[in-house]
Protein backbone atom coordinates (compact mmCIF):
# COMPACT_ATOMS: atom_id res chain seq x y z
CA UNK A 1 0.00 0.00 0.00
CA UNK A 2 1.19 3.42 -0.83
CA UNK A 3 2.30 5.68 1.40
CA UNK A 4 -0.18 9.02 1.99
CA UNK A 5 3.48 10.86 0.72
CA UNK A 6 2.83 9.37 -2.39
CA UNK A 7 -1.06 10.44 -3.10
CA UNK A 8 -1.58 12.50 -6.31
CA UNK A 9 -2.07 16.16 -5.42
CA UNK A 10 -5.13 16.10 -6.33
CA UNK A 11 -6.35 13.35 -3.58
CA UNK A 12 -4.25 15.04 -0.98
CA UNK A 13 -6.20 18.36 -1.19
CA UNK A 14 -9.62 16.33 -1.77
CA UNK A 15 -8.75 14.92 2.09
CA UNK A 16 -7.44 18.47 3.49
CA UNK A 17 -10.88 20.15 1.72
CA UNK A 18 -12.90 17.29 3.71
CA UNK A 19 -11.33 17.80 6.89
CA UNK A 20 -11.51 21.58 6.67
CA UNK A 21 -15.32 21.61 6.34
CA UNK A 22 -15.93 18.96 8.96
CA UNK A 23 -14.09 21.09 11.16
CA UNK A 24 -15.70 24.15 9.73
CA UNK A 25 -19.29 22.68 10.12
CA UNK A 26 -18.37 21.48 13.81
CA UNK A 27 -16.98 25.33 14.59
CA UNK A 28 -20.63 26.40 13.22
CA UNK A 29 -22.55 24.04 14.86
CA UNK A 30 -20.97 25.25 18.46
CA UNK A 31 -21.17 28.94 17.20
CA UNK A 32 -24.92 28.16 17.05
CA UNK A 33 -25.29 26.17 20.33
CA UNK A 34 -23.51 28.90 22.21
CA UNK A 35 -25.36 32.03 20.61
CA UNK A 36 -28.75 29.99 21.75
CA UNK A 37 -27.41 29.42 25.16
CA UNK A 38 -26.31 32.63 25.33
CA UNK A 39 -29.95 33.94 24.45
CA UNK A 40 -30.74 32.30 27.07
CA UNK A 41 -29.05 32.87 29.54
CA UNK A 42 -28.84 36.90 29.00
CA UNK A 43 -32.93 35.82 29.45
CA UNK A 44 -33.10 34.36 32.76
CA UNK A 45 -30.05 37.08 33.85
CA UNK A 46 -32.47 39.50 33.26
CA UNK A 47 -35.03 37.80 35.16
CA UNK A 48 -32.70 38.04 37.64
CA UNK A 49 -32.95 34.44 38.08
CA UNK A 50 -29.00 34.16 38.44
CA UNK A 51 -28.65 30.28 38.86
CA UNK A 52 -29.97 29.25 35.66
CA UNK A 53 -28.40 31.85 33.79
CA UNK A 54 -24.68 30.92 35.14
CA UNK A 55 -26.03 27.07 33.89
CA UNK A 56 -26.88 28.54 30.31
CA UNK A 57 -23.56 31.13 30.11
CA UNK A 58 -21.54 27.93 30.89
CA UNK A 59 -23.07 26.08 27.75
CA UNK A 60 -21.96 28.77 25.93
CA UNK A 61 -18.46 28.96 26.74
CA UNK A 62 -18.90 25.44 26.53
CA UNK A 63 -20.24 25.03 22.97
CA UNK A 64 -17.96 27.69 21.22
CA UNK A 65 -14.92 28.98 23.66
CA UNK A 66 -12.85 30.59 21.54
CA UNK A 67 -15.66 33.13 20.23
CA UNK A 68 -17.25 36.97 20.93
CA UNK A 69 -20.02 34.95 22.19
CA UNK A 70 -17.96 33.09 24.45
CA UNK A 71 -15.69 35.47 25.88
CA UNK A 72 -18.72 38.10 26.77
CA UNK A 73 -20.11 35.30 28.78
CA UNK A 74 -17.52 35.10 30.97
CA UNK A 75 -18.17 38.67 32.06
CA UNK A 76 -21.91 37.53 32.82
CA UNK A 77 -21.06 34.35 34.02
CA UNK A 78 -18.87 36.15 36.88
CA UNK A 79 -21.84 38.59 37.50
CA UNK A 80 -24.34 35.84 37.86
CA UNK A 81 -22.02 34.11 40.97
CA UNK A 82 -21.03 37.67 42.47
CA UNK A 83 -24.89 38.11 42.57
CA UNK A 84 -25.43 34.59 44.07
CA UNK A 85 -23.06 35.06 46.17
CA UNK A 86 -24.23 35.93 49.90
CA UNK A 87 -21.57 38.28 52.28
CA UNK A 88 -24.34 37.65 54.98
CA UNK A 89 -23.33 33.43 54.44
CA UNK A 90 -19.24 34.12 54.33
CA UNK A 91 -17.00 31.27 55.34
CA UNK A 92 -19.58 29.04 54.11
CA UNK A 93 -17.87 26.88 51.84
CA UNK A 94 -20.18 26.73 49.00
CA UNK A 95 -21.63 30.13 49.51
CA UNK A 96 -17.44 31.22 49.17
CA UNK A 97 -16.98 28.97 46.23
CA UNK A 98 -19.61 31.16 44.27
CA UNK A 99 -17.22 34.34 44.80
CA UNK A 100 -14.20 32.17 43.94
CA UNK A 101 -15.89 31.35 40.69
CA UNK A 102 -16.96 35.19 39.94
CA UNK A 103 -13.22 36.47 40.52
CA UNK A 104 -11.91 33.79 37.98
CA UNK A 105 -14.84 34.39 35.61
CA UNK A 106 -13.87 38.37 35.77
CA UNK A 107 -10.48 37.88 35.20
CA UNK A 108 -11.29 35.90 32.40
CA UNK A 109 -13.21 38.54 30.73
CA UNK A 110 -10.98 41.26 31.42
CA UNK A 111 -8.24 39.25 30.05
CA UNK A 112 -10.44 38.42 26.87
CA UNK A 113 -11.84 41.65 26.21
CA UNK A 114 -10.17 44.82 27.73
CA UNK A 115 -8.40 45.35 24.52
CA UNK A 116 -10.90 44.66 22.12
CA UNK A 117 -11.46 47.29 19.59
CA UNK A 118 -15.31 46.30 20.22
CA UNK A 119 -16.79 49.19 21.53
CA UNK A 120 -18.84 46.85 23.66
CA UNK A 121 -16.50 44.39 24.56
CA UNK A 122 -14.39 46.84 25.91
CA UNK A 123 -16.84 48.34 28.22
CA UNK A 124 -17.58 44.63 29.63
CA UNK A 125 -13.43 44.26 29.90
CA UNK A 126 -13.31 47.64 32.08
CA UNK A 127 -16.53 46.31 33.81
CA UNK A 128 -14.83 42.87 34.73
CA UNK A 129 -11.75 44.77 36.39
CA UNK A 130 -13.98 47.22 38.37
CA UNK A 131 -16.03 44.07 39.85
CA UNK A 132 -12.75 42.41 40.11
CA UNK A 133 -11.60 45.75 42.27
CA UNK A 134 -15.12 45.15 44.56
CA UNK A 135 -14.81 41.58 44.75
CA UNK A 136 -11.26 42.00 46.73
CA UNK A 137 -13.18 44.78 48.90
CA UNK A 138 -14.17 44.16 52.69
CA UNK A 139 -17.32 43.07 52.05
CA UNK A 140 -16.26 40.18 49.84
CA UNK A 141 -12.59 38.46 49.64
CA UNK A 142 -11.12 41.33 51.72
CA UNK A 143 -8.09 41.60 50.21
CA UNK A 144 -6.81 45.01 48.97
CA UNK A 145 -2.93 43.41 48.41
CA UNK A 146 -5.31 41.51 44.85
CA UNK A 147 -6.96 44.97 44.08
CA UNK A 148 -4.19 46.92 43.56
CA UNK A 149 -2.37 45.48 40.60
CA UNK A 150 -6.20 45.51 39.16
CA UNK A 151 -6.60 48.97 39.26
CA UNK A 152 -2.87 49.48 38.20
CA UNK A 153 -4.32 47.49 34.94
CA UNK A 154 -7.08 50.15 34.40
CA UNK A 155 -4.95 53.12 35.00
CA UNK A 156 -2.48 51.73 32.09
CA UNK A 157 -5.69 51.10 30.04
CA UNK A 158 -7.15 54.21 30.66
CA UNK A 159 -4.42 56.61 31.64
CA UNK A 160 -6.70 59.54 31.63
CA UNK A 161 -9.47 57.94 33.50
CA UNK A 162 -9.59 60.57 37.04
CA UNK A 163 -11.14 57.96 38.80
CA UNK A 164 -8.84 55.08 38.77
CA UNK A 165 -6.71 57.26 40.88
CA UNK A 166 -9.36 57.99 43.25
CA UNK A 167 -9.62 53.89 43.24
CA UNK A 168 -6.13 53.33 43.70
CA UNK A 169 -6.28 56.18 46.29
CA UNK A 170 -8.81 54.69 48.32
CA UNK A 171 -6.93 51.33 48.55
CA UNK A 172 -3.60 53.10 49.82
CA UNK A 173 -5.73 54.81 52.38
CA UNK A 174 -6.28 50.57 53.38
CA UNK A 175 -2.42 50.86 53.30
CA UNK A 176 -2.22 54.08 54.95
CA UNK A 177 -4.26 52.73 58.23
CA UNK A 178 -1.61 49.69 58.13
CA UNK A 179 1.58 52.10 58.12
CA UNK A 180 2.30 52.11 54.32
CA UNK A 181 1.68 56.55 54.04
CA UNK A 182 4.21 56.37 51.23
CA UNK A 183 2.37 54.53 48.79
CA UNK A 184 -0.92 56.52 49.87
CA UNK A 185 0.84 60.15 49.11
CA UNK A 186 2.01 58.17 45.80
CA UNK A 187 -1.61 57.51 45.00
CA UNK A 188 -2.92 60.52 45.73
CA UNK A 189 -0.32 62.72 44.03
CA UNK A 190 -0.58 60.63 40.85
CA UNK A 191 -4.39 61.61 40.44
CA UNK A 192 -3.36 65.03 40.84
CA UNK A 193 -1.36 65.39 38.02
CA UNK A 194 -3.80 63.51 36.08
CA UNK A 195 -6.84 65.65 37.52
CA UNK A 196 -4.35 69.26 37.65
CA UNK A 197 -7.62 71.87 37.53
CA UNK A 198 -9.10 69.67 40.09
CA UNK A 199 -9.23 71.36 43.90
CA UNK A 200 -10.36 68.20 45.53
CA UNK A 201 -7.27 66.24 44.56
CA UNK A 202 -4.68 68.37 45.96
CA UNK A 203 -7.43 69.15 49.45
CA UNK A 204 -7.27 65.31 49.74
CA UNK A 205 -3.34 65.38 49.87
CA UNK A 206 -3.02 68.25 52.43
CA UNK A 207 -5.32 66.19 54.78
CA UNK A 208 -3.73 63.04 54.43
CA UNK A 209 -0.64 65.43 55.13
CA UNK A 210 -2.41 66.70 58.43
CA UNK A 211 -3.69 63.78 59.73
CA UNK A 212 -0.04 61.70 59.67
CA UNK A 213 1.66 64.94 61.25
CA UNK A 214 -1.37 65.11 63.64
CA UNK A 215 -1.68 61.38 64.88
CA UNK A 216 1.59 59.78 64.05
CA UNK A 217 3.67 59.86 67.49
CA UNK A 218 6.62 57.94 66.26
CA UNK A 219 7.20 60.80 63.66
CA UNK A 220 10.14 62.75 64.37
CA UNK A 221 9.91 66.75 65.18
CA UNK A 222 11.69 67.39 61.47
CA UNK A 223 9.45 64.66 59.60
CA UNK A 224 6.48 66.64 61.23
CA UNK A 225 7.64 69.79 60.43
CA UNK A 226 8.40 68.29 56.51
CA UNK A 227 5.13 67.21 56.15
CA UNK A 228 2.74 70.04 57.79
CA UNK A 229 5.14 71.96 55.11
CA UNK A 230 3.71 69.38 52.59
CA UNK A 231 0.44 69.81 53.27
CA UNK A 232 0.22 74.00 52.96
CA UNK A 233 1.54 73.41 49.48
CA UNK A 234 -1.56 70.99 48.41
CA UNK A 235 -4.17 73.48 50.23
CA UNK A 236 -2.30 76.43 48.91
CA UNK A 237 -3.03 74.56 45.46
CA UNK A 238 -6.59 73.88 45.83
CA UNK A 239 -7.04 77.62 46.98
CA UNK A 240 -5.63 78.67 43.99
CA UNK A 241 -8.01 76.86 42.09
CA UNK A 242 -10.84 77.53 43.87
CA UNK A 243 -10.17 79.96 46.52
CA UNK A 244 -13.69 79.76 48.27
CA UNK A 245 -12.78 76.03 49.10
CA UNK A 246 -14.43 75.84 52.37
CA UNK A 247 -13.06 72.79 53.50
CA UNK A 248 -9.15 73.68 51.99
CA UNK A 249 -9.92 76.87 54.24
CA UNK A 250 -10.67 74.36 57.39
CA UNK A 251 -7.53 72.44 56.73
CA UNK A 252 -5.41 75.02 55.83
CA UNK A 253 -6.24 76.57 59.12
CA UNK A 254 -5.56 73.18 61.28
CA UNK A 255 -2.30 72.94 59.52
CA UNK A 256 -0.90 76.51 60.21
CA UNK A 257 -2.07 75.47 63.80
CA UNK A 258 -0.01 72.51 63.88
CA UNK A 259 2.64 74.52 62.26
CA UNK A 260 2.49 76.86 64.94
CA UNK A 261 3.48 74.04 67.42
CA UNK A 262 5.93 73.00 66.00
CA UNK A 263 7.98 76.70 65.84
CA UNK A 264 10.53 77.66 68.39
CA UNK A 265 10.02 81.53 67.60
CA UNK A 266 7.40 82.70 69.54
CA UNK A 267 6.25 85.91 67.12
CA UNK A 268 6.50 83.55 63.80
CA UNK A 269 4.32 81.24 65.94
CA UNK A 270 1.61 84.07 67.07
CA UNK A 271 1.74 85.02 63.15
CA UNK A 272 0.84 81.61 61.78
CA UNK A 273 -1.95 81.22 64.99
CA UNK A 274 -3.14 84.49 63.65
CA UNK A 275 -3.28 83.66 60.09
CA UNK A 276 -4.87 80.45 60.73
CA UNK A 277 -7.40 82.41 62.99
CA UNK A 278 -8.51 84.25 59.99
CA UNK A 279 -9.11 81.60 57.83
CA UNK A 280 -11.20 79.68 60.36
CA UNK A 281 -13.41 82.66 60.58
CA UNK A 282 -13.51 82.80 56.60
CA UNK A 283 -14.43 78.65 56.68
CA UNK A 284 -17.09 79.70 59.05
CA UNK A 285 -18.51 82.82 57.10
CA UNK A 286 -18.63 80.69 54.12
CA UNK A 287 -20.32 77.79 55.68
CA UNK A 288 -22.68 80.34 57.32
CA UNK A 289 -23.32 81.92 53.69
CA UNK A 290 -24.00 78.40 51.99
CA UNK A 291 -26.37 77.49 55.01
CA UNK A 292 -28.41 80.71 53.97
CA UNK A 293 -28.22 79.93 50.24
CA UNK A 294 -26.19 82.92 49.48
CA UNK A 295 -23.15 81.33 48.73
CA UNK A 296 -21.89 83.45 45.27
Amino acid sequence: MRSLSGASPAIVAMLALGSLTASFGCAKIGEIQARKAFKSANQAYQQQDFKKASEFYEEAIKAAPDTQVAHESYFFLGNSYDNLFKPSKRGEKDNDDLLQKAVQNYQLAAEKLSSSNDAQDKLLGRRSLEYLVASYGAEKLNDPAKAEPVVQRMIQLEPGEPANYFVLAQIYGYYNRQGHFDKTIEALEERASREPNNPEAFYTIATYYWDEAYRDFKLKENEKKAYVQKGIEAVDHALQIKPDYMEALVYKNLLLRLQANLEKDTSKQQMLIKEADKLRDRAQELRKQKAAGTTP
